[in-house]
């Protein structure tokens, strides 16, 4: 990856510092959750609205991880 804290193979130091990943998420988040509020959210039964509100829910989970981290980051580094 592109940044020296995704050389690192432990996941948790990735969190909050990997700009690339949070802007992955963030424009698959943006464009996942409109696709299955447009195509699945009538039939949200339906095995494809069930894996795409899966994705969804994991990239958005993933990147509210990654800001919370980030967030965290940026107290811990005010206080110090």
């Amino acid at each position: 990856m592109a940044c020296n804290q995704c050389d690192e193979s432990i996941f948790i130091q990735k969190l909050g510092r990997c700009f690339r990943c949070m802007a992955q998420l963030t424009s698959l988040s943006v464009i996942g959750w409109p696709l299955w509020w447009w195509f699945y959210a009538e039939q949200p039964t339906k095995v494809e609205s069930i894996g795409l509100l899966f994705f969804c829910s994991a990239f958005s989970a993933l990147l509210l991880l990654h800001l919370l981290f980030l967030a965290y980051y940026e107290i811990k580094k005010r206080i110090t």
